[in-house]
């Protein structure tokens, strides 16, 4: 498990500039969540901390972005690295659709050209599937294509596959935005399962699942038309029970947003 640190980031799309010199620890062996109303650079400042901000034409960033102390992105970090250390579960889930459930799995060691045999890649697919909750389900349809699952468990699947790289820190894009509450209810057992071997960071709209899985918590805000900042970062109970600023508690208790 790794700490990831985020020092006074700033960020734009073109000249419109949409969070304002961010800064967040996000603790290693701990799930930290984003909350606030859309538009306010979660999604955003979540891209930035694997690298994939720099994929959009026009965007650009300043700040710094410390894994374990090493700025991710210092020019002789290699993306790639910064990417297989740093693993992206997305809002919807995106498996390989006609690549069988092994393959999804294996997918990224593939593309990173890492060599094992067929006897480790089992142990590694079993091993995966387990964790993001998946094996009793597919153990006996691992040849048959990702995209046949059910969308909870095409997330799960998702799960899996950044997991086999063995990242350090898990970021989750509201991975439940899409789902029913029966998946809903699996990918935050997950969570639970998982903290213990990776760190995780979540953007979520949904105030009972941050009070659920997170153990601190994150409010960002942009109001009237200012960038995206902070308002108020804590352990999640606090933040919950007796935040430091109004807008928080307003936040939480459904006020706005």
């Amino acid at each position: 498990m790794a700490a990831l640190d985020a020092r006074g980031i700033s960020a734009w799309f073109g000249e419109r500039k949409v969070l304002d010199r961010v800064s967040l620890t996000m603790r290693a062996g701990q799930v930290t969540a984003l909350i606030g109303p859309s538009g306010c650079g979660k999604s955003t400042f979540l891209r930035i901390l694997n690298r994939m901000h720099e994929l959009v034409s026009g965007a650009s960033l300043a700040g710094e972005v410390l894994l374990d102390g090493q700025d991710i992105y210092d020019s002789s970090r290699r993306v790639t690295d910064a990417r297989r250390q740093i693993g992206m579960v997305f809002q919807k889930p995106n498996p390989f659709p006609a690549m069988s459930i092994y393959d999804n799995v294996i997918s990224g060691l593939r593309l990173t050209g890492v060599k094992a045999s067929r006897r480790d890649l089992d142990d590694l697919v079993e091993e995966c599937l387990a964790k993001a909750g998946l094996w009793k389900e597919v153990r006996d349809r691992l040849r048959q294509p990702g995209g046949a699952l059910s969308g909870g468990q095409q997330q799960r699947l998702c799960i899996a596959r950044s997991l086999a790289v063995r990242p350090r820190v898990l970021l989750m894009d509201e991975p439940c935005s899409a789902l029913d509450p029966t998946s809903t209810r699996r990918i935050e057992e997950t969570i639970g399962e998982l903290v213990a071997e990776v760190t995780i960071v979540i953007v979520t709209h949904n105030m009972q699942q941050a009070a659920r899985v997170s153990d601190e918590c994150a409010f960002f805000l942009a109001s009237q038309g200012t960038p995206g900042a902070i308002v108020e970062y804590g352990p999640t109970s606090a933040m919950f029970d007796n935040p430091q600023d109004s807008r928080t508690y307003d936040y939480v208790h459904g006020r706005f947003g």
